[in-house]
């Protein structure tokens, strides 16, 4: 162990001691060292990163807290059966935003969205961006350790092989998941701008109507003499009023016609 560590680059103990560094696999003529960064999912999500030396025909676990090194049982399956189980951990909790998406995508389709929709689709976007951009790297590297060791005699080739698998299969879902995320807020702004486009136009059948009524209103509020019906009795308020009534039907039939021809142009 003594010398190992004599031999060992600073650089790389850096690296090793750096909780969050990214997945790496170098080769160097003493030893070859690969660090392994995965997402850990919980109640929120996390990353870890584990460093091995394997030197010679041993490999070493870098311990963090003890600021040590660690000699594994084997130096392929020693790492091996450190990295499949976090793998296996991960590929069974990313199920946890399958079904989140699902949720969601359930409650679109009812038109029961709350006002968190954004910020939770955020959240997932965000999370599953991360786990992919993470596992791209991880994937990569894991492939470049099994094509430099595919030679070597004791290699557990099917090992890596299917652990690799394994990381691929949680790659495809974030894609899948990304893409449903996607057409969920694509969606959800088509609901939004039709509410929008609805307000919009009831807005401007409201203003259609009250126009006129309020050119009238102004027209007879005008304190200027020679007004009509200033000089009708009592019945110049009532003729002012039957006037604006006629402007209201006058406007429904406008629209409802207007309605009609836009139906007809559709068909």
């Amino acid at each position: 162990m003594e010398h190992f560590e004599q031999f060992l680059d600073v650089l790389h103990l850096e690296d090793l001691h750096n909780a969050v560094h990214p997945s790496i696999f170098d080769e160097n003529d003493e030893y070859n060292m690969l660090i392994i960064r995965l997402p850990v999912i919980g109640e929120k999500l996390e990353t870890q990163s584990i460093g091995f030396i394997i030197q010679g025909q041993n490999s070493f676990l870098y311990d963090r807290d003890k600021k040590k090194f660690e000699m594994l049982d084997d130096r392929f399956l020693g790492p091996y059966k450190i990295i499949d189980p976090m793998t296996d951990a991960l590929l069974k909790s990313f199920e946890k935003y399958r079904n989140m998406i699902v949720d969601m995508e359930e409650l679109l389709y009812q038109n029961k969205i709350t006002d968190n929709f954004m910020t939770d689709w955020i959240g997932l976007k965000r999370d599953i961006l991360l786990i992919q951009r993470i596992l791209t790297r991880t994937s990569e590297m894991l492939l470049e350790m099994i094509h430099h060791y595919q030679e070597t005699t004791d290699f557990p080739m099917n090992n890596y092989i299917d652990m690799h698998e394994h990381m691929e299969r949680i790659l495809n879902s974030a894609t899948h998941q990304l893409s449903k995320l996607d057409y969920l807020y694509s969606f959800y702004s088509a609901r939004a701008n039709d509410k929008i486009n609805r307000i919009i136009y009831i807005l401007t059948i409201i203003s259609a109507i009250f126009l006129p009524l309020n050119l009238l209103v102004g027209f007879f509020g005008m304190n200027t003499s020679g007004l009509p019906f200033t000089s009708s009795g009592t019945d110049g308020t009532l003729n002012v009023l039957f006037i604006m009534f006629t402007f209201i039907v006058l406007g429904f039939i406008a629209i409802l016609a207007w309605q009609k021809k836009l139906k007809n142009t559709d068909h």
